[in-house]
């Protein structure tokens, strides 16, 4: 493949989106230079592969500011002075208050395209990223109006390099945006899992893949989220103020379940959950709903990889695939999504293969 990313790209942050990007480029023949205001992270991304050491002679094209939240609008307003023929796009989470920073400061708001990869992880750090961190996943590009063409289309091309789907907001509908789907997901996890801390070890004990599904990001870094939390504390607040009014008619019923209408009110509202779940995109951003199979495989060497195997001889396309297994335990559960249309001839086929299948949850 090659590169639409053209020159020198210059990432500035080496944690685990700035030493993804690097990878992800590196891999396409594209030269990275990194740098990192911790000489630590930034040795351990360099020996990783994430892109080479500065030179005296660098002329970037493209910087890319991966850099805390808090700290975003400083380093691209000292990267515009520093490189005046490069564009500067960052990757912080919130767009809204880098941009006016910018602006206050008198930045060149012309060159500067603010963006956003809709991806992460629990784990951060340059040990923990990867070059495909990016497929498949939405990047935002929120250039204020002020910015060059030429630079809009270096930060999609940098996107689609990576596997991306560039996708065009402003920096006010992103951050409005992001609140209900990424920064209160997060809270709601976080406080779900909170309630695990005084729970009884037997019931914690009886945990399955929906707990482990909704509590999974609680594990982010909390220092992370509080400046990203607090860069985007007003929309994030109309989005709980609104779960708190479900939560409210919830906590009604429950109060007496048999009172007149109370059945109603739950149903409505488990109900309008499932359809907003079926809003969700899925694979390659299409709004479809797939058929789960589980299947269960034996805790030995070689068995997920005869499934993943044999579901390719099979000609069916895995459209998700996600993997449960408790500590000590024997088997684990494979949970394949694919289109209805397939689902009975595979459920047939592995089953006449003798793949033990199981109901998902």
């Amino acid at each position: 493949m090659t590169a639409r990313t053209t020159g020198t790209v210059r990432i500035v942050g080496a944690g685990l989106l700035g030493s993804s990007i690097g990878h992800a480029l590196v891999a396409l023949g594209v030269d990275v230079v990194l740098a990192d205001a911790s000489r630590s992270a930034l040795r351990l991304a360099l020996d990783y592969g994430a892109g080479r050491a500065e030179a005296a002679d660098d002329r970037p094209g493209l910087v890319v500011v991966a850099v805390p939240p808090d700290a975003a609008a400083d380093v691209v307003a000292a990267e515009l002075a520093t490189w005046p023929d490069a564009t500067v796009t960052d990757v912080a989470s919130v767009k809204r208050g880098v941009l006016a920073e910018l602006r206050t400061a008198g930045a060149a708001i012309e060159r500067y395209v603010g963006s956003h990869p809709m991806a992460g992880r629990e784990r951060g750090g340059p040990v923990a990223a990867r070059a495909d961190l990016f497929l498949g996943r939405p990047w935002v590009i929120a250039a204020p109006p002020e910015s060059a063409l030429e630079g809009v289309r270096r930060v999609e091309a940098l996107a689609l390099d990576l596997g991306a789907v560039p996708t065009t907001l402003s920096a006010a509908a992103h951050d409005d945006a992001v609140a209900l789907v990424s920064h209160v997901p997060q809270l709601v996890s976080t406080l779900l899992a909170r309630r695990l801390l005084d729970a009884p070890d037997e019931a914690v004990s009886l945990a399955g893949p929906g707990l482990r599904d909704t509590t999974r990001i609680a594990a982010s870094d909390p220092g992370l989220w509080v400046q990203i939390l607090a860069l985007n504390a007003t929309p994030v607040a109309e989005q709980l103020r609104a779960f708190r009014d479900d939560l409210d008619r919830a906590l009604a019923a429950l109060a007496d379940p048999d009172a007149p209408g109370a059945r109603r009110a739950l149903a409505e509202l488990l109900a309008d959950g499932g359809s907003g779940v079926a809003r969700i995109p899925g694979k390659h951003g299409q709004s479809k709903r797939f058929s789960t199979i589980t299947v269960l495989v034996e805790d030995r060497p070689g068995e997920l990889a005869r499934l993943l195997t044999e579901i390719g001889e099979l000609g069916v396309n895995m459209e998700d695939l996600r993997l449960e297994h408790s500590p000590g335990a024997q088997v684990g559960l494979a949970e394949i999504a694919v289109l209805p249309e397939v689902e009975q001839r595979l459920i047939d086929e592995l089953l006449t293969r003798g793949w033990q299948l199981g109901a998902a949850e």
